[in-house]
């Protein structure tokens, strides 16, 4: 299946897109795609209800805002430096382990969002990401186990302000976490459907200049790895996101480095899942 949500922001309502591409609004049945509809079999119930024929359920306008495909997570936790070119680019070396970092959810935005910045924001960049649904709440688990705990993907975009990532004193959040800063959809792609996460290729353009064109293959850490290694020190709940790492490409890496500017449009994807799409501006 695809998850979607629609609608104004703070109202969007859950539905999903059939194999046939159709819109389908699913809140006559399902409140929303958030943690309760995860932890109490929501997906499953879904499917049922899609197989039935989606009785109740009325046809979404293509056109309509959409969403995040999950409702507001209770984490956001994100994976540096896990593509080896990236990390050579980045600097410092290949990490013997996940590097790990977290992402305000007041970042998350839809996929068609703007960006806004602030006016003393000078160094944004973008960061192309297959990001991960956790199903059920999973503490301690293996990497046996781990898929089993994983509802689908989508596409995330790992905005950062660099100066205030690495030039700010502390951790990396600062950078990390303004408002739109992390929109991701267009769908959530449930596991079913995508069977070898690893496997596929991620973009990103900006201004319709390529400037990422990675393989999730490339992952030094795999997604049942990154599951079980962060249950290991934080409690994973239903809806929670993992945005995986990104490939080369980012405008920190280029020499000189090449910076987003207001008004830029940025388009980042993946085949299978779908592409999203952001403006850069700044606040009013």
């Amino acid at each position: 299946m695809k998850l979607i949500r629609h609608g104004d922001p703070g109202r969007e309502s859950p539905g999903v897109i059939l194999k046939d591409g159709r819109l389908v609004d699913a809140s006559s049945e399902f409140r929303d795609f958030d943690e309760g509809f995860f932890a109490c079999g929501g997906l499953e119930s879904l499917q049922s209800w899609v197989d039935d024929g989606c009785p109740g359920g009325g046809a979404v306008d293509v056109d309509v805002r959409r969403g995040t495909p999950v409702a507001r997570p209770s984490k956001l936790i994100c994976v540096g430096k896990n593509y080896v070119d990236h990390a050579k680019e980045f600097g410092g070396g290949v990490p013997p382990e996940p590097v790990l970092f977290m992402k305000a959810t007041t970042a998350c935005s839809g996929p068609y969002d703007d960006v806004v910045i602030p006016a003393d924001c000078k160094k944004l960049d973008y960061e192309v990401e297959l990001a991960v649904v956790i199903a059920q709440t999973a503490k301690h688990i293996s990497q046996k186990d781990a898929m089993s705990h994983v509802a689908g993907y989508t596409v995330l975009c790992d905005y950062s302000e660099r100066a205030w990532q690495k030039e700010r004193c502390g951790q990396w959040v600062k950078g990390k976490s303004l408002d739109t800063f992390a929109p991701f959809g267009p769908c959530l792609v449930t596991i079913d459907e995508l069977p070898d996460p690893h496997s596929l290729c991620l973009w990103t353009k900006v201004n319709g200049d390529k400037r990422q064109n990675g393989w999730s293959g490339n992952m030094m850490f795999s997604i049942p790895y990154l599951v079980s290694y962060i249950s290991k020190y934080m409690t994973l709940l239903p809806g929670d996101i993992i945005a995986t790492g990104t490939p080369a490409g980012v405008g920190m890496g280029m020499n000189p480095p090449h910076y987003l500017s207001v008004g830029d449009q940025v388009e980042l994807g993946i085949k299978e899942i779908g592409s999203i799409r952001q403006r850069i501006i700044t606040e009013a």
